[in-house]
């Protein structure tokens, strides 16, 4: 038992590096939670991360074998207890401790396996991947804000998706540039993003702000052990979406959007006065 502990004490440091060396801003986020609560969040950025490399960086590899191995280890792992993968032992250890509903993991597969050839989405196939790729993400992250809370779960269900859904489709404009010309990918249905209109993009624009409404609606009924860590992540996303507005359509597909170390440093100054003021 000893040598066990160890090993998840291993799996989890290996799932905290991951999350801190793909994303400083996800990460600042996690760290304004509940100490308790952290170290989950890591386990299920770890393992969403590696679906994420499979079929956005490892090109060269057969990304179909790939993803379903991680898919037989994940499922294998978490009726077992254990997986030699350090990341998959940790997620497979936070998918049990807080009852995580399978099919909310493979409802994220199938959403990865959806991005293993060029993308060209009709208005259905658009609606299946942001809930697999973004919204039952949030509904994981949800599992562990409530600490076994269903009634608690349940309530605050549709925000989390909201949250979710908003956060992809600013990351679909803000990486508009790598999707299409590098992956191939149009994840926006009936919009060919070389002819993206100034109307278009405003369209998804106003989408996306009722989105951030209506899950600020959420975060204010969180637990405050989760409550300043999630702001602060909507606040991030919500200048995210305030500079992607101010470019042209054009912009969109030349660079890619990102906010400063410095701002992100004054963005979370911002969100902890109104947090602590109880202004969201």
């Amino acid at each position: 038992m000893i040598n066990k502990v160890l090993f998840d004490h291993v799996s989890a440091v290996c799932s905290r590096k991951i999350t801190l060396a793909y994303s400083t801003s996800f990460s600042l986020g996690i760290s304004f939670l509940g100490r308790k609560l952290q170290q989950p969040i890591y386990d299920i950025y770890g393992f969403v991360r590696l679906a994420d490399e499979i079929v956005d960086s490892f090109v060269e590899y057969n990304g179909s074998v790939l993803l379903n191995e991680l898919k037989e280890e994940c499922f294998a792992a978490i009726n077992r207890g254990i997986s030699l993968n350090p990341v998959i032992n940790s997620f497979q250890r936070t998918v049990n401790e807080y009852q995580i509903d399978h099919n909310l993991i493979h409802s994220f597969l199938h959403s990865m396996e959806m991005d293993l050839y060029p993308v060209n989405f009709d208005f259905n196939q658009y609606d299946k991947y942001i809930l697999g790729s973004a919204e039952v993400v949030g509904l994981m992250c949800l599992k562990v804000f409530v600490e076994g809370d269903r009634q608690a779960y349940e309530k605050l269900k549709p925000f989390a998706m909201k949250l979710g859904a908003a956060f992809q489709k600013v990351n679909f404009l803000r990486d508009l540039n790598a999707d299409y010309i590098q992956l191939k990918r149009s994840y926006f249905p009936e919009i060919d993003p070389n002819l993206l209109k100034k109307e278009d993009k405003q369209r998804i624009e106003h989408e996306i702000s009722a989105d951030f409404k209506e899950a600020l609606i959420g975060i204010t009924l969180l637990p405050e052990s989760s409550r300043k860590g999630v702001y602060l992540a909507y606040i991030y996303y919500k200048e995210l979406l305030k500079k992607i507005k101010k470019m042209q359509p054009d912009q969109l597909l030349a660079k890619r959007s990102s906010i400063s170390n410095l701002r992100k440093l004054l963005l979370l100054g911002y969100a902890s006065v109104r947090h602590a003021l109880n202004l969201l």
